[in-house]
């Protein structure tokens, strides 16, 4: 049945996760779709994909979350895995400045493949390893503005500012998407009734998790 329901939904929009590898794509990725957090996760081999339904302002979204393996070996698919992406989540290690100083390079990649209105949002993962942060906030926030990229901390391990990072480029993609009077790739669906609400936390919490939360 909720398979069934999690069919329906208003808009498809794909948001792409980019950064370093071990900055914690992955885990952002989990964390948010399947409330799961993996202390064991290994490096992602290619691209995988996770989806998750949601209300963003009375409509339901389906956000398609897209990880990619930050090595080297594989930046052959970048213009596939960028395609059709309506937000990008960039992601840096707040305790490993080599991870913030490449933010330029991965940000330069993304507005040559991507699309130009897409929307970037700058994440410092990782706040829950407080004694050995590397890159001050200020910093990365200045840097976000400078940039007219949007920014927040997050833990995955912790489970912080996670959902709402997610809801934030969620948000803004349907501001955008909606004043444009755009329709996303997919056409929205016709089924859904008027007043009818999906929740999908519950949905979330009930699946086998990695590791307690």
């Amino acid at each position: 049945m909720a398979r069934r329901l999690d069919e329906e939904y208003d808009y498809l929009f794909k948001v792409v996760l980019i950064g370093d590898s071990g900055v914690g794509k992955s885990n952002l990725l989990s964390r948010f779709t399947r409330n799961e957090f993996c202390l064991e996760s290994k490096s992602t081999i290619g691209v995988e994909f996770a989806t998750r339904t949601l209300q963003v302002e009375g409509k339901t979204i389906k956000a398609q979350i897209w990880d990619t393996a930050g090595q080297e070996r594989y930046r052959a698919i970048t213009s596939a895995y960028y395609r059709g992406a309506l937000g990008a989540l960039l992601v840096y290690d707040v305790t490993k400045p080599t991870t913030f100083e490449n933010v330029s390079r991965w940000l330069k990649e993304l507005r040559d493949h991507a699309d130009s209105n897409i929307v970037i949002m700058l994440i410092g993962n990782k706040t829950d390893l407080k004694h050995l942060r590397a890159v001050a906030t200020e910093d990365a926030q200045s840097y976000a503005e400078k940039e007219g990229l949007s920014f927040i901390e997050t833990s995955a391990l912790e489970a912080i500012n996670v959902e709402k990072a997610f809801q934030m480029i969620l948000a803004e993609i349907y501001r955008i998407i909606s004043k444009k009077t755009l329709s996303s790739e997919e056409p929205a669906a016709t089924s859904i009734k008027e007043g009818k609400t999906i929740l999908v936390s519950g949905e979330a919490n009930t699946k086998k998790t990695c590791c307690s939360t």
